[in-house]
């Protein structure tokens, strides 16, 4: 498929069904992993869920810690289950998910605070790179996907679901299968509002 095409046809896709092959999976994260990383550290990992039993064990403590996140907020009781509800049904019912960390491995380490930081933004931003390759390829492949960051707001019930070390920082849940649906473009900022010339404000 050719570039720009697929930059702008890919969708976040929540409505998925078919069945998606690991082969298939493989395919898309060499893509993955030829994203740009800061120092070449490639500070990915990803983990590939199609066990059912996985799948549902990873929805279930995810919404169990969402619902008390929903009901420390305020929000009823009820509506916060029936969300959970759907959370669980999404996840549950994607014939894949892939879920990305960042691991600080290979990073450089610092013993000030202010550049530990910056270190660690720059492994965020490489494995952002990486699921941006990820979902291009999935999209050239007539595959769909939707980039979810719940991980973000329970990574100890991630890490405890999938044995991941505790190093290992979740930071996106991707739902793959085969698209059932087919979103409109969402609408986009015209880049007279988003690009500036030698000062910030300033019209190209």
């Amino acid at each position: 498929m050719d570039l720009w095409r697929a930059i702008k046809e890919r969708r976040s896709v929540r409505r998925l069904g078919g069945e998606v092959g690991l082969e298939e999976l493989m395919e898309v994260l060499e893509a993955a992993r030829w994203a740009p990383s800061a120092h070449n550290a490639q500070p990915w990992r990803f983990v590939v869920v199609l066990d059912a039993g996985v799948k549902r064990r990873l929805a279930e403590a995810m919404a169990e810690a969402w619902v008390k996140d929903l009901v420390g907020d305020g929000v009823d009781p009820a509506a916060a289950e029936e969300a959970a509800r759907r959370s669980v049904e999404l996840l549950s019912s994607s014939p894949a998910l892939i879920v990305a960390f960042a691991t600080m491995e290979d990073m450089k380490h610092y013993p000030d605070e202010r550049r530990a930081s910056a270190e660690r933004l720059m492994a965020v931003q490489s494995v952002a790179a990486a699921v941006e390759n990820l979902l291009l390829a999935l999209h050239a492949m007539g595959l769909a996907a939707c980039w979810l960051c719940a991980p973000l707001f329970c990574p100890d019930v991630v890490r405890e679901v999938l044995k991941a070390p505790s190093e290992a920082e979740p930071q996106a849940l991707i739902i793959v299968g085969r698209p059932l649906e087919q979103p409109p473009p969402p609408p986009r900022r015209e880049l007279r509002e988003v690009v500036f010339l030698d000062r910030w404000g300033a019209g190209p």
